[in-house]
Order: C-alpha cells, then sequence, then structure tokens
C-alpha cells in the first residue's frame, strides 16, 4: 500500500468520504474483476462490487490495520458473491466478455489471439463448476497472488482447509482441462494444461 492509499485509509476511518471514493476508485478494477470471476457475468458483478464497496464502507471502522486492506477488501467481495452463488444456480458466462487480466501482445498475432480467448472461456466454464469456496481460493490464490495464510483470513477457513481445497481444485481443473481441450489443443497441454494450475 503506497502512501496515498495509507492516508485514504486513515482518513477514511476517521469518516472521511472523499477519501473512502478515492479508495473505490483506486480498487474497483480488482473488486470487479473477482466478482466477475465468481458469478459470471458483468453485470451481476458491477452489482456485487457495489454492494461490497458499501459493505466495506458500513465497516470500515472494524478494519483491522495489522490486515492489507486489499485482502480485507477482496474477502468481504469473495464472501457475498459466495453468499449470491448458494442462492440461485449459476447461469454459464458471457462468453463474449474479455477479462481486463489478459495482458495484450505487443505484436498480436491473431490465430495467437483466438486461441488464448478460447483457452480462457474455458477456464472461465470449468471454474463455473466448482463449488463457491473452491472457486474463490482458486481465485484469489492465482489471479491476486494471496498466501495461503491471506485466503484463510479472507475465507475464514483454516490454513489446512485452503490448502485442501486449492489441492483438490487444482486437481479437478486439470483433470477437466485435458478432458475439454480440443485435439489440436491438447498436443499443446504442456505449455496451456495442467501445468497453468
Amino acid at each position: 500500500m503506497n502512501q496515498a492509499e495509507t492516508q485514504w485509509l486513515q482518513h477514511a476511518i476517521q469518516g472521511d468520504d472523499q477519501a473512502f471514493t478515492n479508495l473505490v476508485e483506486h480498487y474497483q478494477t480488482p473488486v470487479f474483476n473477482l466478482c466477475y470471476r465468481m458469478l459470471g457475468d458483468p453485470q451481476e458483478a458491477e452489482d456485487a462490487a457495489q454492494e461490497s464497496f458499501w459493505r466495506a464502507y458500513q465497516s470500515i471502522q472494524r478494519y483491522d490495520p495489522q490486515r492489507p486492506f486489499a485482502t480485507w477488501l477482496l474477502s468481504i467481495a469473495a464472501h457475498y458473491c459466495i453468499d449470491q452463488q448458494r442462492r440461485r444456480r449459476l447461469p454459464s458466462f458471457a462468453l463474449d466478455e474479455i477479462t481486463e487480466e489478459i495482458v495484450p501482445d505487443p505484436a498480436p498475432d491473431p490465430e495467437k489471439m483466438v486461441g488464448q480467448i478460447e483457452r480462457d472461456r474455458l477456464l472461465h466454464s470449468l471454474l463455473v463448476d466448482m463449488n463457491g469456496q473452491d472457486r474463490a481460493a482458486i481465485i484469489l490464490r492465482y489471479w491476486y497472488d494471496l498466501s495461503e495464510q491471506e485466503i484463510s483470513e479472507a475465507l475464514s477457513l483454516s490454513v489446512s482447509a485452503v490448502k485442501s481445497r486449492l489441492h483438490r481444485a487444482r486437481r479437478l481443473l486439470a483433470e477437466r482441462w485435458q478432458e475439454a481441450q480440443p485435439a489440436s489443443v491438447n498436443s499443446e497441454r504442456n505449455t496451456y494444461g495442467a501445468q497453468s494450475f
């Protein structure tokens, strides 16, 4: 957390609404992306991100400064999305949506880009079938690079439960990934398959 973020957080805890707005603007992309990966629908992700920020605003007085703010905020979003998933059966991902995390190639190759988009679509469709906490653990670990300890705090699980969930989820994703690959992509699985997880 840089100095500006630290100041915004301190002022937000003291009730400064503009400081909280600055935090929202700074974290809106990672929170939206987490919600999108959890829920699979851009509109629902937008609503979930707004609700997550509202909940953070309401509980900012209870924030523990010893804990990274990003982890605390993402845990609010993850819990909200898990609750949403429990209330309904998830629809399939909107396949035409491409996440902002895809880093563009400086010299894009159309064939390579189509292959990457297809792999991303497949990965999203595999994530849809996972249970909410397993999905959240995988997303927090591999998209947000949180440690097992941070994930345990974010999801209110023991570290051993996080390790178990990550192991099971990685194995399941790798198996389904290989099963779902067309023959042409299977030949490249050493590059894009189970090692990706």
